[in-house]
């Protein structure tokens, strides 16, 4: 099993705790780095575990017949990994193209 990141996914968790911080969601910068260090580390380890779901239509500027899983945070929090899977023989790999939660893209799944 491989998990690869876009670039782009990569540079939205460089940002992430940066604006989780600056919103004032954490009080702290070291608070954000751990969450999303976190976020990034539970998505590494455990996406292939998760329910799997095809993805709105509204996703396909991602990339077409993609997926998605979610992962709960906190109560507020849900965050949403779209990605492709794709099967060679006895190897998996998951290409993830793109991450939000539910305050910004719940209105479209």
């Amino acid at each position: 099993m491989k998990i690869v990141f876009l670039p782009e996914v990569l540079e939205y968790f460089n940002e992430l705790s940066t604006v989780l911080y600056e919103k004032k969601y954490f009080g702290f910068e070291d608070s954000a780095l751990e969450y999303v260090d976190d976020l990034f580390e539970n998505i590494k380890n455990t996406l292939h575990l998760c329910v799997k779901k095809p993805a709105p239509a509204y996703f396909d500027r991602f990339g077409e017949n993609m997926l998605y899983a979610v992962f709960r945070k906190n109560k507020m929090t849900e965050w949403y990994v779209f990605f492709n899977l794709y099967r060679e023989e006895d190897d998996t790999t998951l290409v993830i193209r793109y991450i939000s939660n539910n305050h910004v893209i719940a209105q479209y799944l």
